[in-house]
């Protein structure tokens, strides 16, 4: 009995170390609009303008995709200030549910806006549209000067990749590998539909940049249950698939490039148990992608990945096995090979709250901002903005955590 006493002794005080340490690192936090009861808010953005503002913007209405009341609503946080703008109306496409809102610049500083119109209710029948603006400094919404829609035509090779890329995977041997030999087959039969896989590509996290301007925009179906990146080469003005980031439910990529040119994606586990983060890499600027494996982190929901400017990644997403009531930050000074520091940025027990679907990015004082949903126990929902010390969290005792 002594022994588990002193057990749960170090637990508590690993824990209260955590915790502790959590609160150094972060600078402030604020929800960015009231608690909302009647509507669902979820699946937030967030980006820095060239002014210094911050602009946000997520999805509400009273439900999802089976809500024909969803839009894209936005707010702007001023340069300096510590509170954020009445919301505003983003984007509405009538009478059908607008969801998954992306921003980001092009290296011209022109915005973008991208999300998807989920047509007859089926995440599977989603579009991709989008909106450009480059007069956005203004109160309220962007002056959209550019609205149009995505269109991917994946080809044969998609198909062909699908086939090479399951051959590639681990023998199945969870609970649930009765049913890979099935699963495996069922995805590769679906992915020779042009239909189907020219259909139902969906936005959640922000687009990689690369030195050379090409875009690189992570995209998912629920429908094949796998990824794939739209390429642009001219500043977003036209797309194209690149070949499919093929697992067993590897979804809503997040991407990073390392320092020797390959570029990691980190997805969300829809797939077999244990739910980990899938991760991914391309050594072709995200033309292709090897077949995924899964991480030792947990992973119960999207998640985030960033390099930092002085070289450090940045991990944020729910590192825990069931629920959405935990979201960490881990940093990385190898580029994700290990994950040596770890703060929690949100830790209630499981029926107190989910905290999920974040936005990461870096502002130019070095500070790290992050939204994600904010739901609490009595159905309370709002979008939370935190701000974190990258350089506390670094100063804090090493903690290696395996990729």
């Amino acid at each position: 009995m002594k022994k588990l006493y002193t057990v749960f002794g170090v637990l508590f005080l690993l824990t209260t170390s955590v915790l502790a340490q959590s609160k150094s690192a972060v600078v402030r936090g604020e929800i960015i609009f009231p608690y909302q009861t009647q509507h669902h808010v979820h699946g937030s953005s967030l980006v820095a303008l060239p002014n210094g503002d911050l602009l946000a913007a997520w999805f509400e209405g009273t439900g999802e995709r089976s809500a024909d009341d969803v839009k894209i609503m936005g707010a702007r946080q001023r340069k300096g200030q510590t509170t954020w703008s009445e919301p505003f109306v983003m984007a509405d496409t009538p009478n059908l549910p607008d969801c998954n809102p992306v921003l980001f610049l092009n290296r011209q500083g022109k915005l973008f806006l991208v999300w998807i119109a989920v047509v007859a209710n089926r995440w599977e029948n989603s579009i991709l549209r989008f909106k450009t603006a480059t007069d956005y400094t203004k109160p309220g919404a962007p002056v959209w000067s550019w609205q149009d829609n995505i269109l991917l035509k994946p080809d044969k090779r998609f198909a062909e990749e699908v086939e090479k890329r399951f051959k590639d995977l681990p023998k199945n041997t969870s609970g649930w590998a009765e049913y890979a030999p099935q699963y495996d087959d069922m995805i590769q039969e679906a992915s020779q539909d042009l239909r189907k896989r020219s259909t139902g590509w969906m936005t959640r996290i922000k687009p990689l940049l690369l030195e050379n301007g090409r875009i690189l925009l992570p995209l998912y179906s629920d429908g094949l249950n796998m990824s794939l990146v739209a390429i642009s080469d001219d500043d977003g003005a036209t797309w194209r698939p690149s070949l499919p980031i093929v697992g067993r439910g590897p979804i809503q990529p997040a991407l990073a490039r390392r320092n020797n040119g390959t570029i990691i994606a980190y997805m969300r586990d829809s797939g077999d148990m244990p739910s980990r983060v899938h991760v991914s890499e391309s050594t072709d600027n995200g033309e292709s992608w090897k077949a995924t494996v899964k991480s030792e982190i947990p992973n119960t929901a999207s998640v985030e990945l960033l390099r930092l400017r002085d070289g450090k990644w940045a991990f944020l997403g729910n590192d825990i096995d069931n629920g959405r009531h935990r979201l960490s930050l881990y940093l990385s000074d190898d580029e994700a090979q290990t994950w040596k520091w770890k703060i929690r940025i949100e830790d209630k027990q499981k029926n107190q709250g989910a905290f999920s679907y974040p936005s990461l990015i870096q502002t130019p004082d070095g500070l790290l901002h992050m939204t994600y949903s904010h739901h609490l126990e009595k159905g309370e929902k709002s979008i939370r903005h935190v701000v974190v010390d990258p350089v506390a969290v670094a100063s804090q005792a090493v903690t290696a955590h395996k990729p």
